[in-house]
């Protein structure tokens, strides 16, 4: 029975809707609708992206719009459903998965294009396994807060609308508040999608589906291409390699990078015990469950490129030939080493690329590394640096515990700066449209996640409204851009987060 919403209680988001992914045929998902939750309430919506996606904001703070996003009312011509796939989680295969707590409503036709809709906490599915189906509070405003944070800082990501909540309790460590978050994406299929497949359908005509849905949906591009699904995958390889040099640049640690939370988009998907470094530790693990450190910031390069190798393995009923299968993956290494090295570069300030550029990045991030230097406040101080001889720049040398060992780095710093010329005034305003003065560090997201938990929203949206400026000097919030307490270092995020 096919489970579409449209009755006149209905909310109309004044858009051409369908749902072009029902279309792949019900081994694909099961149709569902969205658990209510009672007595729902607007935590936050992000007006922004209502406007670009053309919404009447209006609409969507009514109390008919607050019941849609919170499964207590339907969407006009919603087809919802929960999508089957599988995938390797920590490296170990864990065979079938799917969206055990999110419910996609359909597609909108938008300013942006086809953009699916999706209430992430709208309760169990058949692929729930022993969960609840339900996020919290805390989790939901974290993936409300940080996907538009990455959004803003020019990194491909999925979007959130809005975090509805209701007094409705959950269990995870304690007793918390059960909360949804509307996500948009032009697709959420993930490397998962093709794995459960291959490996635990086994069905090489569904296979052969959801890829041509893929490439004609959204990479046409490799329609045309002599072998299209090894097109496919070096599209996939490339798009994956530059998403991982942007994260890197910026100090992101994902926290959970199973192949089931990687886009085939290359989007960052999937928001859980994720991270912005503060103190510099290359082997920050920033998921608390993550005990053997497999998700390190300095291992997520090498874990993308081991999942780019499983959905090769997905692939290959397709494809049907090993070393075009492999050869598909040379994009990854060739893509993203010169990718950071130009992110790199560009962070400090260098406009041509020379020899012993790397040497000069190693060794600042060496510095960094050995004094715990807060990441995001270096690099933005080092746009202030000085060449004028005799400078003393202490602004960010200040910030290194051996002052000889950076007074070293600086002068070669210096020397390579004079090289090229470098006006240091407009070095600055380079360096600092790509080294952000804000981002959402775990102690500014807890903040507003506490006061969210005792009814006040408002630092969620004045939060949201800093974020959306990473790179501005934004003087009237500077305390948003200062270091983190010292009880940050004690914030603990996990799989549940």
């Amino acid at each position: 029975m096919t489970a579409v919403l449209n009755t006149p209680a209905a909310l109309d988001l004044g858009i051409p809707w369908g749902n072009s992914f029902a279309q792949l045929g019900p081994s694909f998902y099961t149709e569902l609708p969205p658990s209510p939750l009672p007595d729902p309430h607007l935590v936050a919506l992000n007006a922004a992206l209502a406007r670009e996606l053309g919404l009447d904001i209006g609409v969507l703070e009514s109390d008919l719009g607050i019941a849609a996003f919170t499964g207590n009312a339907q969407v006009a011509q919603a087809r919802p459903l929960a999508s089957v796939y599988s995938g390797h989680q920590f490296g170990v295969w864990a065979g079938q998965l799917g969206d055990g707590r999110a419910i996609l409503l359909g597609e909108g036709d938008t300013p942006l294009g086809a953009q699916e809709f999706q209430l992430k906490g709208s309760g169990r599915t058949p692929y729930s396994r022993m969960g609840d189906g339900r996020a919290v509070l805390r989790s939901s405003i974290r993936e409300f807060l940080c996907s538009e944070a990455l959004h803003a800082l020019g990194v491909p990501t999925t979007r959130a609308l809005a975090v509805t909540a209701s007094p409705l309790p959950v269990r995870r460590e304690t007793i918390e508040n059960a909360a949804i978050c509307t996500r948009v994406a032009p697709s959420f299929i993930r490397f998962g999608n093709f794995e459960h497949f291959t490996h635990t359908a086994q069905d090489p005509d569904a296979l052969r589906r959801l890829a041509d849905f893929v490439i004609d949906g959204h990479l046409p591009e490799c329609r045309d291409a002599p072998q299209p699904y090894v097109a496919l995958l070096e599209t996939v390889s490339r798009r994956t390699a530059e998403l991982i040099a942007h994260w890197q640049a910026l100090g992101f640690c994902h926290g959970v990078m199973n192949t089931d939370n990687m886009s085939i988009l290359g989007l960052t998907i999937d928001y859980g015990p994720f991270g912005f470094l503060d103190a510099f530790d290359p082997m920050h693990v920033c998921n608390h469950s993550d005990h053997q450190g497999r998700y390190a910031y300095a291992r997520q390069p090498n874990v993308a490129f081991w999942n780019l190798h499983a959905l090769a393995q997905a692939l290959l009923p397709l494809i049907d030939d090993d070393e075009a299968a492999l050869a598909a993956l040379e994009p990854y290494k060739t893509v993203f080493p010169p990718a950071l090295a130009a992110r790199m570069r560009a962070k400090l300030g260098l406009v041509d690329e020379r020899d012993g550029d790397r040497d000069l990045v190693d060794g600042i991030m060496r510095r960094m590394a050995e004094d715990h230097t807060d990441f995001t406040i270096a690099f933005r101080r080092l746009a202030g640096f000085s060449t004028a001889e005799g400078a003393a720049n202490h602004e960010v040398r200040d910030l290194f515990l051996d002052r000889e060992a950076f007074d070293a780095w600086a002068g070669r710093y210096r020397e390579r700066l004079l090289a090229e010329g470098s006006d240091d005034a407009t070095r600055a305003a380079a360096m600092n449209r790509v080294n952000p003065k804000f981002v959402l560090r775990n102690h500014l997201a807890q903040d507003a996640i506490q006061r969210a938990q005792n009814g006040d929203h408002g630092e969620v949206r004045r939060l949201l409204k800093v974020l959306e400026r990473p790179y501005d000097e934004q003087p009237e919030h500077e305390a948003y851009a200062d270091f983190p307490p010292d009880w940050a270092q004690h914030i603990e995020v996990s799989c549940s987060s």
